[in-house]
């Protein structure tokens, strides 16, 4: 139930007065006469939900605290919140300022969510596990449930092709973003938006796709919580080793780790034993059985196995080898072995031209997904006359996109 229109004014007034801002400031930032924050602050003017939106940003308070008509708690403001799990507090730096465009950019298809009449990001389904004791029932909890997203998903023990466009197929906010090399990702669980993940876009491609792993293990099982940050610091907390091993799991499945290395005939018994059944054989238990032993040596893997794995599945070399580890397919010995010949593993990679796809360049801008989703949104509510060309252009600044050509495009849907 929302508040009248003289209690808002109310609210609007005292929250920019709170956050030390003249009318003249706050006109300039919605880009209006200040006659009209003059009026929506004197309850003579209504008051979108673009403009609400906006309003929150800048005041720095939840559009809740807005109009709420209970004395339900006020959720805290996103940006406060992220920056508090960060300990970054009072702090200005480049990325808080991009982390922050972001947050307005989803606060924006939130907003043409609601014009198209769409639910909200709800976000898939959230696992209630108890918190992990230790160390192993933190790498369990992770497992099964990297099984069971991959059943719900239907996967199979196929590679994951994108693992930015599967989040957002869940009805998450995705995005990459220029964070501290410490941070590999956040992920943020607000009112105001919903789901949001972001990680490191600076790490090399492979590390990227289990960072956008690891934070979807957030959403699935930390989702009380407003704000979690992952950098290297807190790497041994249980809820980011439950992360890791999820991340794991779900990038190389058990079912399909076996099946690639069963296509290079490694990871079998060094005796193939086979018991054949005969049904004119069951009163005498009579069995025709054959045994076969594997070639010397050839069940042995090596750095050139780890590497490839590590490519199928869109991993570093690194996550394949601890894998392997975690299954028991390697021993402490073949592990130490193989991580000392990682750098050979890299140069197979270099030499089929195959370094690139986990360790080269990155191509795309950060915010690929994140500005499709929300370009997507904006062409459809033109379409349905829910937006004019206006705020299509105030929406092609928000995006970074020309709106010359966003116009065109819409026009032409």
């Amino acid at each position: 139930m929302h508040i009248d229109q003289l209690a808002l004014a109310s609210r609007l007034k005292n929250a920019r007065k709170n956050a030390n801002l003249t009318q003249d400031q706050v006109a300039q930032s919605l880009a209006v006469q200040r006659t009209a924050i003059v009026q929506i602050e004197a309850g003579k003017r209504a008051v979108s939900t673009l403009e609400l939106s906006k309003l929150a940003q800048l005041y720095g308070c939840p559009i809740s605290s807005f109009v709420s008509s209970d004395d339900t708690p006020i959720e805290e403001d996103a940006l406060v919140a992220l920056f508090r799990a960060t300990q970054t507090e009072g702090d200005s730096a480049p990325w808080q300022t991009e982390v922050a465009r972001y947050l307005e950019i989803c606060r924006a298809g939130v907003e043409l969510d609601r014009l198209l009449d769409r639910p909200p990001h709800a976000g898939p389904p959230s696992y209630q596990l108890p918190q992990p004791q230790s160390t192993m029932e933190a790498v369990k909890q992770g497992e099964l449930v990297a099984e069971d997203e991959r059943r719900r998903l239907s996967l199979g023990h196929n590679p994951i092709a994108d693992m930015a466009e599967l989040i957002n197929g869940q009805n998450i906010w995705a995005s990459g973003a220029v964070l501290p090399d410490e941070m590999s990702g956040l992920f943020l669980h607000h009112s105001s938006i919903g789901l949001f993940i972001l990680v490191n876009f600076n790490h090399p491609r492979a590390r990227k796709r289990f960072s956008y792993a690891h934070e979807y293990a957030h959403a699935l099982l930390d989702r009380e919580a407003t704000a979690t940050v992952s950098i290297t610091a807190d790497r041994r907390k249980l809820t980011e080793v439950r992360a890791n091993a999820f991340a794991a799991a779900l990038l190389l499945p058990r079912a399909g780790v076996y099946a690639f290395l069963e296509s290079r005939f490694k990871a079998s018994p060094s005796v193939f034993d086979q018991a054949v059944y005969d049904p004119m054989a069951e009163e005498d238990r009579g069995e025709v059985k054959a045994s076969r032993r594997a070639a010397a040596f050839s069940q042995v893997l090596t750095f050139e196995d780890v590497a490839a794995l590590s490519h199928h599945f869109g991993v570093s070399y690194q996550a394949a080898l601890f894998r392997l580890r975690s299954l028991a397919i390697v021993n402490a010995p073949e592990f130490e072995e193989l991580r000392e010949k990682e750098s050979l593993g890299l140069r197979f990679l270099e030499l089929l031209k195959l370094w690139d796809d986990l360790y080269g360049k990155e191509t795309r801008t950060p915010d690929r997904e994140l500005i499709s989703q929300v370009v997507h949104l904006a062409l459809e509510a033109f379409r349905r006359e829910e937006i004019s060309s206006g705020k299509m252009r105030d929406l092609s600044k928000l995006l970074g996109v020309p709106s010359k050509e966003l116009l065109q495009l819409a026009e032409a849907t």
